[in-house]
């Protein structure tokens, strides 16, 4: 296997963090020159829904990253599809701002909710792929650590197919529910990294 030197583990790690900032940074050009924040509601939520989004998922792939004590080949592409859906978020949650009050709404939360499939697919793919049998994991990595990212990955496919599928009965609720997972993964490092019981 190729294994890649520290020093290339940390080029990876400014590399997202680079492109987690243009990201985050793309959300305002939906926001417009208009004083009428009653008329741009949608878009001023997109854009706090949208910031807190990637920001909770700027701290959770910080703390994977920091799980790894190097990285290979297979890691670096693998980031580099996770980091791909990271820079698409802004145009679903565009989609959502524009379209949640008229009838394009299904439109637009289905749109979300598949970005929101890939990106969890591939938070698990590089996760997993990295700390099976301790992979590329450091020597001193926890076990708390480690089956607690393991267990708050797990609901992350299924948690948005539910708000994807919610979609075709209530574009509303569909967009409530990918709230709720980003308010999920916001607390689940505290939750998930306990010991589990028995």
């Amino acid at each position: 296997m190729w294994i890649i030197d520290a020093m290339t583990k940390t080029r990876i790690e400014a590399f997202s963090d680079g492109v987690f900032a243009i990201a985050i940074t793309l959300l305002v050009l939906d926001l417009h020159a208009d004083l009428s924040v009653i008329h741009q509601w949608p878009a001023y939520a997109a854009f706090v829904f949208g910031f807190l989004t990637i920001g909770v998922m700027w701290v959770n792939h910080h703390h994977l990253m920091h799980q790894f004590g190097h990285v290979d080949r297979v890691l670096l592409f693998l980031n580099l599809l996770l980091l791909m859906g990271i820079v698409f978020i802004p145009f679903p949650t565009a989609l959502i701002a524009e379209r949640i009050r008229g009838g394009d709404a299904r439109a637009a939360t289905l749109a979300y909710g598949c970005t929101g499939i890939f990106l969890a697919i591939f938070f698990n793919a590089l996760w997993h792929y990295g700390a099976q049998g301790r992979r590329l994991l450091r020597a001193d990595a926890r076990v708390r650590e480690i089956s607690g990212i393991t267990r708050s990955y797990l609901p992350g496919v299924p948690l948005y197919l539910t708000g994807t599928l919610l979609s075709f009965a209530s574009p509303v609720a569909s967009a409530c529910v990918y709230a709720a997972i980003a308010v999920f993964y916001a607390v689940s490092n505290t939750f998930f990294g306990k010991e589990p019981s028995g």
